[in-house]
């Protein structure tokens, strides 16, 4: 019998909690919950629950919960489930409590702001003692945390940790393919986020799903150019984490960022709050990556200047559906 393996998700929102419970559902390894919100943690030990982001979902009995970051020292996985902008400093304020050999796993989908980084850049520089990767794909938290059947890619510089993580954290109906291309896995992640607010924005302008499906495959070609621009690879961001995600968000109302698109269309801008909305922070870095890298991303750009203020929506849609004609 194989030893029992440890896994700690940070992060008591949607997604972190999702990710806990489904992998607490799956394996027998066994799985704790680590967040920093003591009130909301004992309410989960106790009624198995977090109404408030994933409603009606009994979480698992295996599943444990706790504030305390010295269970990080047992840990063999941490699942670091915080936000993008987040991810720096939760990573310094937990550094001194990891296992060494712990391996990190990213589930955020942006990019630093500050920096214009990486997650996994960011990650190696703050605990420069572990391999850190990037786990992306759609997934909705709420499916996740219900068990339905969900693939997602995990990519880490190394494909052979890739494969040993994948498989501790895979079960049933929760799929995970290993990659060694953690730039293209991001870079799918990130930008599938600010091209959900333009499919967004088009939604809200009634311009129809043919429309959108346009936008959906020249916005594939944008995320393709700067992730091989960046040392990543076309292919990859034709898989999980950037096409399989791109069309899930970029067509639902359960992605916050399609929602903020429509909300920006439709001049409802309090139906949805930007803070918690990762594209409106990616977009501004994705058009400076792309001039860096000389890159033409126009859908990208034309979100980040309306986020800016700098181009209205009927000018936004004008350049997004009437682009000049060239060889596709």
């Amino acid at each position: 019998m194989s030893e029992q393996k440890k896994t700690v998700v940070i992060g008591s929102g949607a997604f972190g909690t999702a990710l806990a419970a489904v992998f607490a559902h799956e394996g027998e390894d066994a799985v704790t919950l680590l967040g920093r919100n003591a009130g909301l943690i004992e309410t989960m030990r106790e009624t198995r629950r977090h109404e408030a982001v994933l409603p009606g979902v009994e979480l698992p009995a295996a599943l444990d919960f706790t504030i305390d970051p010295d269970i990080l020292g047992q840990a063999d996985t941490v699942v670091l489930a915080v936000p993008a902008q987040a991810q720096r400093a939760a990573a310094l304020y937990y550094a001194p409590y990891l296992n060494r050999e712990a391996v990190i796993v990213s589930a955020a989908k942006g990019i630093e702001r500050a920096s214009g980084r990486l997650i996994t850049d960011v990650l190696n520089e703050t605990l420069p003692h572990h391999h850190a990767g990037a786990l992306s794909g759609p997934g909705f938290a709420i499916d996740l945390a219900r068990g339905k059947p969900i693939a997602m890619a995990l990519a880490f510089r190394s494909r052979e940790i890739a494969r040993e993580t994948a498989e501790i954290l895979s079960g049933r109906t929760f799929r995970i393919y290993a990659s060694g291309d953690p730039v293209g896995v991001q870079i799918g992640g990130a930008l599938k986020n600010v091209l959900a607010i333009a499919c967004g924005i088009v939604e809200g302008a009634d311009y129809g799903e043919s429309a959108r499906a346009a936008l959906i495959s020249r916005g594939l070609a944008e995320m393709s150019r700067l992730a091989v621009a960046m040392g990543g690879e076309a292919e990859t961001v034709r898989g999980l984490s950037g096409l399989g995600d791109l069309v899930l968000t970029g067509s639902s109302r359960q992605s916050r960022n399609f929602r903020y698109g429509v909300a920006l269309a439709e001049g409802n801008f309090d139906s949805v709050n930007a803070a918690l909305v990762e594209g409106v922070y990616s977009a501004s870095v994705a058009s400076e990556l792309a001039s860096d890298h000389g890159v033409q991303m126009p859908i990208s750009s034309a979100v980040a200047r309306v986020l800016d203020g700098k181009l209205d929506i009927a000018q936004a849609l004008d350049e997004l559906m009437t682009r000049p004609i060239t060889t596709e």
